[in-house]
């Protein structure tokens, strides 16, 4: 996309001043070029012109910072406390540096037959183009969702949400324009147009951070912080500060791909509860409730659920919380579709002005997941098709249901012909819309509920203001397995603490019992937890000894809560992630950041998943004292672990001299109440 050097126009800077302070502005032969310093460790880059609707991604500080002007010859330096950000336009080059380190310099990469391998800034016939120097070695982190080395550098990446139909390739649901460098520097690209970034990709430059845009204007934040840590700070005072949720949306959710009929919802609901297993909610998946050739629209299925209130009140008898399933699509042979095509609430195709009509790609369908019908996509640019979809949730919560799915959302199509209410086209839609989506359906559960939640597949630039999200469909195999957790990861490291894996995999063969009880206890980790999949995903349908052990982790799990919510309102003060990879937790150890699946889990408790069959794991702890949490043995890091454990064991310790507040068994998250003291069986010590 971006590797045809040939195809790049270098542009120069023109005359820089300075006509504030804080800002420095030249022209270009792409459009004014404006540099201004938002706050001590916040720097906004703007080249050309933004035009469309802003969306509310980012939230600018109020004030300006005093920030101190000079000039040496052509060279303009703007100071604001430890930040410095120098320009210099007849390289069109800008370094930015904090006390003293620089931190984002201009590329350093020569070239044999010409000044540089890759301009500083170019024009390109898809958009705008920038390039950074990369110190040797630097590891680049963030981007969203994303399955492939934590460590992005030498990959080739595109912010482009996808139905990605599995965790295998870069492809992912949830995209961030973001990057970030332990070392203390981040990047955000302001924008809902595509981007592809090459932190260190070889065929253009190892040694430099290159991105491309696909639109005519670069509006780009740049953050200079202590480490990564100060990073997620910016990133999230700038984007939002992650939601609040509800506590008992914390509490293990038990789904799969589907139950039929309330028979079956009715029957894993009873057996969870004779077996006294902890278990919080209850998901209709998509065929569950409603009839495929018509969804989706806001009832459930007569000919399967005739009393959808006494459905959803023999669901809360038996002490569960019931989450049903949507998508922002209609189908035109739905309920819905005549209403919402009068009103103009749906995209349309310019070239007819009729709507846009979605054909579903057939191949990834089959026995299970039959072929789904042509629909059109709900526009939610409309104020008023945003208040419509947003108000019709109450059908759905006036007969008992408790949470919304809100799965899908990338089927905006990459084509300018569509457009929406506000004048957007796909291009620049696509990315966005999700965010759009879930932020109606967050609304209507804030509303009735007083905090809102989702469960969501899909997001943008600030999503972690409307939780939560679960990853996308795995395969249910080992490989499925570590590519979650290391989604998982990458979103955490973009900003967002909230993410649930399938446990067991979605899709491909049955998971045998050994995947199954390493998935469960790897799940335990995250701000949720959730079985999913095709076919049986319920504890008791892989053995007794499973049974066992998903028994242990599931207690394990209602034990933390008290500790999980601590570390969410810590994530929604500060930004700090629930869940924190080694270069987030332990930025002075980069001997640690090449175990790449392990983490701290909150401040004090560092977990390593199984990912493999036999129970074998590597396992690096940090410096300081860190305690087993089941034998209670004592080790010293910097230390390297090479663990054999058996099936009800797995590798987590907690940091010596930790207390770990325990709460008193249950099998519902939900009785303790909201906002009430958690009652706690003890303390723990370590």
């Amino acid at each position: 996309m971006i590797g045809d050097l040939g195809a790049l126009e270098e542009l120069a800077l023109g005359d820089l001043t300075v006509d504030q302070p804080g800002a420095a502005v030249a022209g270009t032969p792409a459009g004014p070029f404006h540099l201004e310093v938002l706050a001590p460790d916040l720097v906004r880059l703007r080249l050309g012109v933004r035009s469309g609707p802003d969306y509310g991604l980012v939230h600018l500080p109020p004030e300006r910072p005093a920030v101190a002007a000079s000039r040496l010859g052509a060279v303009v330096t703007l100071a604001c406390g430890p930040l410095r950000v120098t320009i210099e336009p007849n390289q069109a080059a800008i370094a930015v540096s904090r006390a003293g380190r620089t931190l984002l310099g201009r590329p350093r990469d020569a070239h044999f037959r010409r000044r540089f391998r890759l301009p500083r800034f170019a024009r390109h016939a898809r958009g705008l183009f920038a390039a950074f120097d990369l110190a040797e070695g630097e590891p680049v982190y963030g981007h969203g969702e994303k399955w492939t080395r934590l460590d992005h550098r030498g990959q080739l990446l595109v912010s482009w949400n996808e139905d990605a139909l599995g965790v295998n390739a870069e492809a992912s649901y949830k995209n961030v324009p973001f990057a970030l460098s332990p070392r203390g520097w981040g990047l955000l690209v302001h924008t809902t147009a595509r981007v592809v970034h090459g932190p260190g990709f070889a065929p253009l430059s190892h040694r430099s951070y290159a991105l491309l845009v696909e639109e005519p204007a670069l509006d780009l934040f740049l953050f200079a912080a202590e480490d990564a840590t100060g990073v997620l700070d910016v990133l999230t005072r700038l984007t939002g500060r992650p939601g609040r949720v509800p506590r008992w949306t914390l509490g293990p959710w038990l789904s799969r791909a589907y139950y039929r009929d309330e028979g079956e919802l009715l029957e894993a609901a009873r057996r969870c509860r004779a077996l006294h297993l902890p278990m919080d909610v209850i998901t209709l998946d998509g065929r569950a409730w409603q009839d495929t050739a018509t969804r989706f629209h806001f009832g459930f299925d007569p000919a399967r659920y005739p009393d959808p209130a006494g459905t959803t009140r023999r669901v809360h008898e038996l002490g569960f919380k019931l989450c049903c399933w949507e998508y922002p699509l209609v189908a035109l042979e739905g309920p819905h579709y005549p209403e919402l095509s009068r009103a103009g609430f749906l995209l349309r195709d310019e070239r007819t002005g009729e709507p846009w009509r979605y054909e579903w790609d057939p191949a990834p369908f089959g026995p299970v997941l039959t072929p789904l019908p042509p629909s059109a996509i709900v526009d939610f640019t409309h104020p008023g098709a945003f208040a419509w979809w947003r108000d019709r949730h109450a059908t759905l919560f006036d007969v008992g249901v408790d949470v919304i799915k809100s799965d899908f959302g990338e089927q905006v199509p990459d084509d300018p012909h569509c457009r929406a209410h506000d004048g957007t086209r796909g291009p620049a839609l696509h990315n966005v819309y999700p965010l759009l989506y879930n932020r109606c359906v967050h609304e209507a559960a804030r509303r009735r509920f007083g905090v809102g939640f989702v469960l969501a597949r899909s997001g943008w630039i600030g999503s972690q203001t409307v939780p939560g999200f679960w990853g996308g469909d795995p395969q249910a195999d080992w490989g499925g397995l570590a590519a979650s957790i290391r989604g998982l990861l990458s979103w955490s490291l973009s900003g967002n603490p909230f993410y649930a894996t399938d446990i067991g995999g979605f899709y491909g063969a049955q998971p045998d019992a050994e995947l199954f009880v390493r998935w469960t206890q790897a799940a335990v980790f995250a701000s949720h937890m959730r079985f999913h999949g095709i076919g049986p995903r319920e504890p008791w349908a892989f053995g007794d000894v499973a049974l066992a052990c998903v028994r242990a982790a599931l207690e394990l799990r209602v034990s933390l809560v008290p500790y999980i919510e601590r570390a969410l309102a810590e994530a929604a003060a500060t930004g700090l992630p629930l869940c924190r990879p080694m270069p987030l937790a332990f930025p002075q150890e980069p001997e640690s950041w090449a175990f790449e699946l392990q983490y701290l889990f909150g401040p004090d408790l560092l977990v390593a998943p199984i990912v493999r069959p036999g129970g074998r794991v590597t396992v690096w702890l940090p410096e300081g004292g860190w305690v087993d949490w089941f034998t209670g043995i004592r080790y010293e890091g910097p230390s390297r672990l090479e663990l054999a454990l058996p099936l009800h064991r797995f590798p987590l310790f907690a940091r010596a001299g930790a207390r770990i507040p325990l709460a008193a068994a249950s099998e519902r998250v939900a009785a303790w109440g909201e906002g009430e003291p958690i009652p706690l069986a003890e303390c723990r010590s370590f």
